[in-house]
């Protein structure tokens, strides 16, 4: 006869009643290994971002958890979308050509008009909402958030560009 650990007995325990009583455990799945980090060439070039969300230095986590819980109600293409902190005028990564641009604040709208291209600013949809501050501190502002971001959906779901 084997030695059973006082663990083993109470789960072996535990499974008999939960059979008894009809429900099925659940087991869980085993961490998923992490993948490999995949450089941001090739990143580009296997799942390219539709749009991307630039928001001013500084803003409060009340303020991000607002403009993420936003985002995530308009679908998973503006869930994902990738964010730009704007520092001191100057963007703080690279911005990339997109289809949209959802700009939080006249500062970072001037900002992304010295950092894009002529060709890609034609191209491309951009689209202007208060500054997160405004947006948390009264319902008008955030009205015109939720207006903005249906205008940026419908601009999304056109196929082909915006």
């Amino acid at each position: 006869m084997s030695a059973l650990s006082a663990s083993d007995v109470a789960e072996a325990r535990r499974a008999r009643v939960l059979r008894a009583l009809g429900i099925t455990p659940w087991a869980r799945r085993a961490a998923a290994v992490a993948e490999p980090a995949v450089s941001p060439s090739v990143a580009a070039t296997v799942a390219p971002a539709s749009c991307v969300v630039l928001l001013p230095e500084g803003c409060a986590s009340r303020e991000l958890d607002l403009l993420g819980r936003a985002l995530a109600a308009y679908g998973p293409e503006l869930a994902r979308a990738g964010r730009i902190v704007v520092k001191e005028g100057r963007p703080h990564a690279a911005v990339p050509p997109v289809r949209a641009y959802l700009v939080f604040g006249q500062a970072q709208a001037q900002a992304l008009g010295r950092e894009l291209p002529a060709a890609v600013m034609n191209q491309a949809q951009i689209v202007l909402a208060d500054e997160p501050q405004q947006v948390l501190a009264s319902g008008e502002g955030k009205r015109r958030l939720w207006t903005v971001l249906r205008q940026l959906r419908r601009a999304l779901a056109v196929p082909g560009g915006v």
